[in-house]
C-alpha cells in the first residue's frame, strides 16, 4: 500500500503543474472527463480504420490506438485530481465521471472488437468481448455494493490496470512492428493453431484482462456476501 502511495505521489508531482494551470484557466473536471471520452472515441476510430485496411500484418493502427488509449487514461487521472486541487468536487461530478468512464470503455472495446473481427482474429475478438463484459461487471458490482453501503474496491483488475494493460500492449505491438516488422507466425507442427504472431503482443494481454476482470467481479461479489453475512 505504501509503494502505491509513493507511485501516486510521483505521478501527482509530475502532473501538478498542469493541474494548477487548468485551475487558473477555469477548466472544470467535467470538461476533462468529456475530453477523455472523446479521446477514447478517437482510439476506437483508429482501430476501425485499422480493421478496414487490407494488410492484415500491419500493426500501425494498433500501436496508435494503444497510444491514444493511454493518453485518454491520463485525462481520466487528471479529472479527479483537478476536482480535489481546485475544490470542484461534487456528487454530480462523481456520477458524471463514472458514467462517462463506462462509455469510454465500451467505445474503446467496440473499436478493438471491430478490428479483431475485421482482420479475422475471431478468437481474440471473443476474448475482447469477454473483457468488455468483465470490465462492466467490475464497475457495476462496486456501484451496486456501495449503494447498499458496502465498500467494494477489492480485486486486481480495476479500471486503471485495465487501461494500462490494454493501452500499453497495443502500443508495444505497434512499436514492435515498426522496428522488427511482421513476425512469422509460430504454429504447432501440422496444425492450424498459431502459438505466436505479432498481434499476440496485444491479444494475449487482452485475454489476461478478460480472465482477471471477470475474476475480479466474482471476488467483489463474494466480498459483498461476506460483508452482508457479518451484518445479519
Amino acid at each position: 500500500m505504501a509503494s502505491e502511495s509513493k507511485a501516486q505521489l510521483i505521478i501527482y508531482s509530475i502532473i501538478n503543474p498542469l493541474i494548477n494551470l487548468l485551475v487558473k484557466l477555469k477548466v472544470t473536471p467535467n470538461m476533462i472527463t468529456s475530453f477523455g471520452l472523446f479521446l477514447n472515441g478517437v482510439a476506437a476510430v483508429i482501430f476501425v480504420m485499422g480493421g478496414e485496411q487490407e494488410d492484415r500484418s500491419d500493426m500501425t493502427y494498433v500501436g496508435w490506438g494503444g497510444f491514444t488509449i493511454l493518453i485518454a487514461g491520463l485525462f481520466d487521472m487528471i479529472d479527479g485530481r483537478l476536482a480535489r486541487v481546485g475544490n470542484m468536487s461534487s456528487d454530480f461530478g462523481a456520477l458524471y465521471d463514472s458514467v462517462l468512464d463506462r462509455y469510454s470503455e465500451m467505445v474503446m472495446f467496440l473499436g478493438i472488437c471491430f478490428y479483431l473481427i475485421s482482420q479475422d482474429y475471431f478468437l481474440s475478438s471473443l476474448f475482447a468481448f469477454i473483457a468488455l463484459i468483465g470490465s462492466v461487471m467490475v464497475s457495476y458490482t462496486r456501484a451496486r455494493a456501495e449503494g447498499l453501503g458496502i465498500n467494494c474496491s477489492v480485486g486486481l483488475m480495476q479500471r486503471p490496470a485495465r487501461v494500462v494493460t490494454i493501452g500499453t500492449s497495443a502500443m508495444l505491438c505497434g512499436i514492435f512492428y515498426y522496428f522488427v516488422g511482421s513476425f512469422e507466425p509460430i504454429k504447432i507442427s501440422n496444425s492450424p493453431i498459431i502459438l505466436f504472431e505479432t498481434i499476440t503482443i496485444f491479444t494475449l494481454p487482452v485475454t489476461v484482462v478478460a480472465v482477471l476482470s471477470n475474476i475480479t467481479a466474482i471476488q467483489r461479489l463474494n466480498h459483498c456476501r461476506t460483508e452482508m453475512s457479518k451484518k445479519s
